[in-house]
């Protein structure tokens, strides 16, 4: 099964900013401004899903390729 490079990149993009926000989730408890801890706690949850399909989409993608092929 195949991968298109778009959908590697916005992957990896989106495992980037769920890095980045966590650290800055982590970062704005430990100094105890809340409302910014859950504002970006939210973001964070909120792009789980979009990467979950992100990758469904590329997957069957992929799939409807390999059988085109064939």
């Amino acid at each position: 099964m195949k991968r298109s490079y778009r959908g590697v990149l916005l992957l990896c993009g989106i495992l980037m900013l769920n890095i980045v926000v966590t650290q800055y989730v982590v970062h704005q408890y430990y100094y105890q401004h809340y409302k910014t801890t859950i504002l970006f706690a939210i973001v964070n949850v909120i792009l789980f899903p979009l990467a979950l399909f992100i990758y469904r989409k590329e997957k069957n993608a992929g799939e409807r390729r390999v059988a085109n092929d064939k």
